[in-house]
């Protein structure tokens, strides 16, 4: 069985920082982007960064860019959001995902992404 599982949310006041982990298992997602994307209530879900099989390419969102930034350990199996400088808009569901093609390029559609996290609530208070 598949899965993607994000740790590391939490309650965190403005200007705070928070690192979101997602681990996977069940299968190696070494060769295929991963990508974070969160979901605030009464709104849709967005894009907030995504990485490409072997970390030397990134995009982002450009309400984060600056201030989070995205990585991985392909030998963890794992990917990485650095969150600094924390806004009260930031607050969200955080959600890990995995791009479906095996060395694509970085995508900030959801579309091409088939493997989710069930979410890590991000709380960030004014």
């Amino acid at each position: 069985q598949v899965q993607l599982v994000e740790s590391g949310g939490g309650l965190v006041q403005a200007g705070g920082s928070l690192r979101l982990s997602c681990t996977a298992s069940g299968r190696t997602f070494s060769t295929n982007a991963m990508g974070w994307f969160r979901q605030a209530p009464g709104k849709e879900r967005e894009f907030v960064a995504a990485i490409d099989w072997s970390g030397g390419s990134a995009e982002y969102a450009d309400s984060v860019k600056g201030r989070f930034t995205i990585s991985r350990d392909n030998n963890k199996n794992a990917v990485y959001l650095q969150m600094n400088s924390l806004k009260a808009e930031d607050t969200a569901v955080y959600y890990c995902a995995a791009d479906r093609f095996a060395y694509g390029s970085v995508r900030n559609n959801e579309g091409f992404y088939d493997y989710w996290g069930q979410g890590t609530q991000v709380t960030v208070s004014s």
